[in-house]
């Protein structure tokens, strides 16, 4: 009996290393099949449908009216109507396919470059392949040898109004009982210099000013006078409306501005004896136009001379703001840092653009 036990056990032996072999055969085997038939479904052939959808295919033939094609998923031949393949589409699939290019990414491309498009389109357009950013802002449009720019203009605060920085559209002048106050800014020179004359100035009008503000109230007074001349009897005059805000054409104006002394003065506030406050400032003429997107831009309607000027935003009767966007006119100048140039592959000509 126990030479029977130890015969037993040595012929189990062989069968037991034969049965691991055949299963780590099936699991290699397992393995492979997963990334031979994902290989064989990228290098496939797809029969596009009209739904949209696509079969993946090693091999098809037309016969009559239906497609026969080997399935490249399933390793079958199998078969669909003729009518239901978009043929254009399989073609076109084709021929990028044999170009080296994926289908997919050659898609991608062109939707990424239709989108692209469509965004630079709503940006308005000062240049030949010179558009408006889409951030907020205050950019001059320069012209530095013969290639238009794009330079953006810093606000800087004035001297009048060193604790109000926490209110940059409202930081209007408040002078105190002396006589006489200057509004400098530090330096000679503002950082960004155009080299033209009549450079265009473009800023985003974050307030939405309306354009009809100066327009309503002229047409009430009117609409008045024509009631009264009809009527025998007064009527009582309505309350007092609120101030309208300023229109764009009073409220940014370009001042020319005097150095001295290592400073750039843009006017003078003056207190008179009765308390009544003035301002003097010398303003270059200028006209206003609306650009869309909420863009506004600012054109001197005269040459300005070489020299230092700042934008500045008018607060009625409260004054001018003391954050000002400075610049100067010098053609001789470096040129501007960091400026947009054109984009040569996007350059058309301008229509009735800004």
């Amino acid at each position: 009996m126990v030479c029977r036990r130890r015969h037993a056990r040595r012929s189990s032996r062989p069968l037991l290393f034969l049965c691991l072999t055949l299963l780590a055969l099936c699991i290699g085997t397992l393995s492979l099949a997963s990334p031979f038939s994902s290989a064989a479904q990228d290098l496939a052939r797809r029969l596009i449908l009209k739904d949209g959808s696509y079969q993946l295919v090693k091999s098809y033939e037309i016969q009559g009216q239906r497609v026969h094609y080997l399935s490249a998923e399933r390793n079958e031949w199998e078969d669909l109507p003729k009518s239901l393949v978009d043929w254009p589409a399989t073609e076109k699939y084709e021929k990028d396919r044999t170009a080296g290019a994926p289908p997919e990414a050659v898609q991608l491309d062109r939707d990424l470059d239709a989108e692209r498009e469509l965004e630079e389109a709503s940006l308005p357009q000062v240049a030949p392949g010179l558009r408006l950013p889409e951030d907020s802002g205050m950019f001059l449009l320069d012209n530095y040898k013969g290639e238009p720019q794009l330079v953006e203009v810093q606000q800087t605060a004035g001297d009048l109004n060193r604790n109000m920085k926490g209110n940059i559209l409202r930081g209007a002048i408040n002078p105190v009982a002396s006589t006489k106050q200057t509004i400098e800014l530090e330096g000679q020179h503002a950082a960004v210099q155009s080299h033209v004359g009549v450079p265009s100035i473009y800023l985003k009008d974050d307030e939405g000013t309306p354009d009809d503000h100066a327009t309503k109230p002229k047409e009430s007074n009117q609409q008045s006078a024509s009631d009264s001349a009809h009527e025998a009897t007064p009527r009582p005059q309505p309350p007092q409306q609120p101030q309208q805000p300023i229109v764009p054409s009073d409220r940014f104006r370009i001042v020319r501005a005097d150095v001295k002394g290592g400073k750039r003065i843009l006017g003078d506030v003056k207190r008179a004896v009765t308390g009544k406050v003035s301002q003097e400032q010398h303003f270059a003429k200028s006209t206003i136009n609306r650009v869309h997107g909420g863009w506004l831009k600012i054109t001197p309607t005269e040459s300005l001379a070489p020299g230092e000027y700042a934008v500045v935003e008018m607060l009625g009767k409260e004054g001018m703001n003391l954050y000002v966007w400075d610049f100067g006119v010098n053609p001789n100048a470096p040129p501007n840092a960091n400026p947009w140039k054109p984009d040569t592959k996007a350059a058309k000509p301008l229509g009735s653009g800004p």
